[in-house]
């Protein structure tokens, strides 16, 4: 079903395109090789330090784990993709395994994340816990609570929700819980600092827009990264380390930015896709 929706999403965006001869193609992110095209940033250690191998590829995953750890001690870390994007379809299927670290805290249990339109890793402080950033939050059930996923929290930052400026850390989409160590996809239209739309297994679980620098919970961050109201149209995906083992077995990006050429038929379409029903 979710091929489908992509493949709706992606016909009319050609449709309406003034660039008959463009050539689309998914990007493979993740090769599931190596972790080349990816730098990594963990709190209190260089750019670049992979401490404690903490991601790392295992049988074709992008494996975030913590058997080196003593104690995680809050070392967030993020593993950001070389090049920045400003509209694009994200794709990713991942899975939580094994136990959480020792010293993880208590709301990272089955906790991980995808950050979007975030600044260069290169900018991020030594000390600095999370990118400026949108997150799309993944969540593992724990087997009695629900849990849902597709989930947005803001470090740094706030959103239009409802008509509304969102203000707050997080907020759940509206997703089904996902407990034990299935494979779960999760889908990210992302239409540079216009829309936004999170999609679960084929349903759309959380839609919001105009995304700007704003708000905390991120700290010892460049303050000039941080101009509060500045509209977020682009920027660096990563994935997150929170301290609860979590595997990637694809992490892939379909380019929409050739489409977007003229702001109104983008707008038009916009509110198409905010009417269609995936299901």
């Amino acid at each position: 079903m979710i091929r489908s929706l992509l493949l709706l999403i992606l016909l009319a965006f050609i449709a309406e395109s003034p660039e008959k001869n463009a050539s689309p193609q998914w990007i493979k992110l993740f090769n599931g090789k190596d972790l080349s095209n990816w730098k990594i940033k963990i709190k209190d250690h260089p750019l670049g330090d992979n401490f404690a191998n903490t991601f790392r590829v295992t049988d074709g995953n992008l494996t975030v784990g913590y058997e080196e750890y003593t104690d995680f001690n809050e070392q967030f870390g993020h593993i950001f993709y070389a090049k920045k994007y400003s509209s694009y379809l994200l794709t990713m299927e991942y899975r939580f395994i094994g136990d959480q670290a020792k010293g993880g805290p208590a709301w990272a249990y089955r906790n991980s994340g995808a950050m979007i339109h975030s600044p260069a890793p290169e900018t991020m402080g030594l000390n600095q816990d999370f990118p400026i950033s949108i997150e799309v939050q993944l969540l593992g059930g724990n087997g009695n609570e629900d849990r849902p996923t597709a989930n947005l929290c803001t470090p740094g930052t706030n959103v239009m929700l409802n008509g509304k400026l969102f203000t707050d850390h997080c907020i759940n989409s509206s997703s089904k819980t996902y407990h034990g160590d299935q494979w779960v996809r999760v889908d990210v239209l992302v239409l540079g600092d216009s829309i936004i739309r999170h999609i679960v297994e084929g349903d759309t679980v959380l839609v919001y827009s105009k995304p700007q620098i704003g708000g905390g919970a991120v700290s010892n961050y460049d303050p000039k990264e941080k101009v509060d109201g500045k509209p977020l149209k682009g920027g660096y995906i990563s994935l997150q380390s929170e301290s609860h083992p979590v595997q990637f077995r694809k992490v892939e990006l379909f380019d929409l930015e050739p489409y977007v050429r003229d702001s109104q038929k983008l707008k038009s379409m916009i509110r198409k896709l905010s009417k269609r029903s995936v299901r």
